[in-house]
């Protein structure tokens, strides 16, 4: 079906707008994701599709859309922590990549996939930059103990074009929702993933069980997947077909600010990173425990992993 047929179902005015199913979602996205539409029906079915708001299903069928087209990374030796950094700084500084480099530190693969998708906000990919570390080839194994960068372009050009998108209409769009929800990794990893608005959690849980993939969701920072340094947040574990909290939000008043940097520039947030990382600073509690979490969680799968592959064997016995 031609993309204005769905543009019809979903834009109509309320009541009268329909959510599609997965396999028209898919083909949808498929359409937007090949570049076989027009500027003017990409824009017409992002508006539609933000006014009326994305069902589970149409998410689904999103991702399957991507997942059919995306460059996928080999597994590496451990589980690999995806990290989708898309959202950057507004007004707190971005400490995605100090995230990345402290998972890294406890041996972990790490897989950060990014792109800016608003001129004024300071990037994960440039404080890494700053920091001295580049891009690399989407198809590269990633070794553990390491951080690796990705930008979006590499994986998916489709899915980098439509993320633009926001720079000609100004608002989000599923393809914002979409890269939060990815797993690039051909093999186990763990996606963690954060969400803005509440009522969000709940979609995205089910969009990560309905794809058997292992996710830590969190209200992250300004839409970072990183905890906020100032408030431990509610962090939930999707795995195995459940979604239990594993970390319950800091409650009552702040009797102490973390020592975070009160400018955002790439500069200064490197600075304070290596500062970090070296242990001249201390590192924000909020995100110690959420690495905690992480670990905890990739042994887990490791542990999960390792028996899925002895099953076979021992079924021969």
């Amino acid at each position: 079906m031609s993309i204005c047929s769905y543009i019809k179902v979903i834009g109509r005015a309320a009541p009268g707008a329909q959510p599609l199913e997965r396999e028209q979602a898919a083909d949808a996205m498929g359409q937007i994701l090949d570049g076989t539409c027009t500027d003017l029906e990409i824009g017409a079915f992002c508006l539609a599709m933000r006014i009326k708001g994305e069902t589970p299903d149409e998410l689904a069928g999103f991702l399957d859309a991507v997942q059919a087209r995306m460059t996928r990374l080999p597994a590496s030796d451990r589980p690999v922590v995806v990290l989708p950094s898309y959202n950057g700084a507004r007004r707190l500084p971005v400490l995605t990549p100090l995230l990345a480099l402290m998972l890294a530190r406890k041996g972990l693969p790490v897989l950060l996939h990014g792109s800016p998708t608003e001129d004024k906000r300071v990037t994960s990919l440039d404080v890494l930059a700053a920091l001295g570390i580049g891009t690399h080839a989407p198809d590269e194994r990633i070794p553990s103990g390491r951080v690796h960068v990705v930008p979006t372009e590499r994986l998916l050009p489709g899915l980098k074009r439509l993320l633009d998108v926001r720079r000609a209409i100004g608002l989000r769009n599923a393809g914002h929702a979409l890269v939060k929800l990815l797993n690039p990794i051909d093999g186990p990893a763990l996606v963690v993933s954060s969400y803005t608005h509440p009522e969000y959690a709940a979609t995205m849980a089910s969009v990560f069980d309905r794809f058997d993939t292992t996710a830590l969701l969190l209200r992250g920072t300004e839409g970072e997947p990183v905890a906020d340094a100032r408030r431990t947040p509610r962090m939930v574990l999707v795995s195995n077909g459940q979604a239990r909290c594993v970390q319950e939000a800091q409650q009552g008043a702040l009797t102490t600010l973390p020592r975070v940097p009160t400018l955002i520039d790439a500069a200064t947030t490197a600075d304070f990173s290596r500062a970090v990382m070296e242990g001249r600073l201390p590192a924000p509690s909020p995100i110690v425990l959420q690495v905690e979490h992480i670990v905890r969680a990739c042994k887990m799968l490791e542990a999960s992993y390792d028996r899925t592959l002895l099953q076979p064997l021992v079924s021969q016995i």
